[in-house]
């Protein structure tokens, strides 16, 4: 849900106007709007490189992952793994849009820790990963840009946690 959708139905929901606090946060929202459409664009246009850089981090961290019996053993495997990380940045880029983390908990973080126990992957070695995604996205914006999608990989790893 975006973030101007949220402030109606909050406001709806207590049969209100939105306050002026929740009206600023909508103008600054509509202020970065071009700001946040870059920046996804950037990470759009960057994913393959991203993803490259973060999966080679997770394996240098944690190489018993692609070791004979590891979770990302084999190319099979190991696209799946990359296959997430392409799943994760794309949800980034969703918050980013909105300018809210609902998405990325209604669809990244509730259940994400039975899921990944049931596939017997390590939710550690998951906090890890998404750690190497958002450095690895990290090195590629402006320090502008960093203080933008730094929060999403955040709420990320702390939902995981």
């Amino acid at each position: 849900m975006s973030l101007i959708s949220q402030v109606i139905l909050n406001a709806d929901n207590e049969l209100r106007y939105p306050s002026i606090g929740e009206l600023k946060t909508i103008q600054n929202y509509l202020l970065t709007g071009e700001k946040r459409i870059i920046v996804s664009s950037i990470l759009r246009d960057k994913e393959k490189i991203i993803i490259q850089k973060a999966s080679k981090a997770i394996f240098k961290l944690h190489p018993e992952y692609i070791a004979p019996g590891g979770n990302a053993e084999g190319a099979r495997r190991r696209s799946l793994c990359l296959r997430d990380y392409s799943w994760y940045l794309r949800l980034i880029t969703y918050g980013i849009i909105a300018g809210d983390k609902e998405a990325i908990e209604k669809i990244g973080v509730i259940g994400v820790r039975e899921m990944y126990n049931s596939l017997g992957v390590p939710v550690l070695g998951m906090i890890d990963a998404i750690r190497c995604l958002k450095n690895a996205t990290l090195e590629l914006l402006i320090t502008e840009d960093k203080t933008i999608v730094g929060p999403y990989f955040d709420f990320i790893i702390q939902g995981m946690s």
